[in-house]
């Protein structure tokens, strides 16, 4: 999957430089505060009017799209990278990882994919072909029940990101276990 911001990004060095501390403004405040978070911190942060954030992003939706866009081209690049690359078993663990991690820092990613899935449906089957690409090889291998299918995988992924945990200690004990119930039956 291709990063949707590289095509809508200026290509003179000045609004380049706006565009990119406009993105990283709000990739800071909507991790902290969510996506409806106020446009006028996001270009307080990012140094510059609201004209130019206006301009570069004429809607809330515009921006938070464009964000989730990246979050998601992140995810699937390293579902890529993994491929072919040591225990299939443990890409899929690695991979799901990843995307655990990102749900869970990233308030957007899980909004979009638990909330409003039905907004984003080339971003959400593009995150399953991801999952298809680490889950495949670990069907293949037998390291996986051979009935699961990509929708289960990613429901796991969201439900143990979703939780509140006491610590990073049980967050990791239920990520562990939600493995083992990948595992096919003995």
């Amino acid at each position: 999957m291709t990063d949707p911001l590289v095509s809508k990004r200026p290509a003179r060095a000045d609004a380049a430089r706006n565009f990119d501390a406009i993105v990283a403004a709000a990739r800071e405040v909507f991790e902290r505060s969510g996506s409806q978070s106020s446009m006028d911190e996001i270009a307080r942060i990012a140094g510059v009017g609201s004209a130019t954030l206006y301009r570069h992003f004429p809607r809330r939706d515009d921006l938070v799209e464009a964000l989730y866009a990246r979050e998601v081209a992140l995810v699937c690049e390293y579902a890529e990278s993994l491929v072919g690359e040591g225990d299939p078993f443990d890409a899929l663990t690695l991979w799901l990882r990843r995307l655990i991690l990102a749900m869970g820092t990233k308030r957007l990613l899980m909004e979009g994919l638990a909330f409003e899935p039905a907004r984003y449906p080339t971003l959400i089957e593009a995150l399953y072909a991801a999952g298809r690409v680490v889950l495949e090889p670990a069907k293949d291998a037998g390291a996986v029940a051979a009935d699961l299918e990509a929708d289960d995988v990613m429901r796991l992924a969201i439900a143990v990101s979703a939780a509140v945990y006491r610590d990073d200690a049980q967050r990791e004990r239920v990520f562990a276990a939600a493995l083992r119930g990948l595992r096919p039956a003995n």
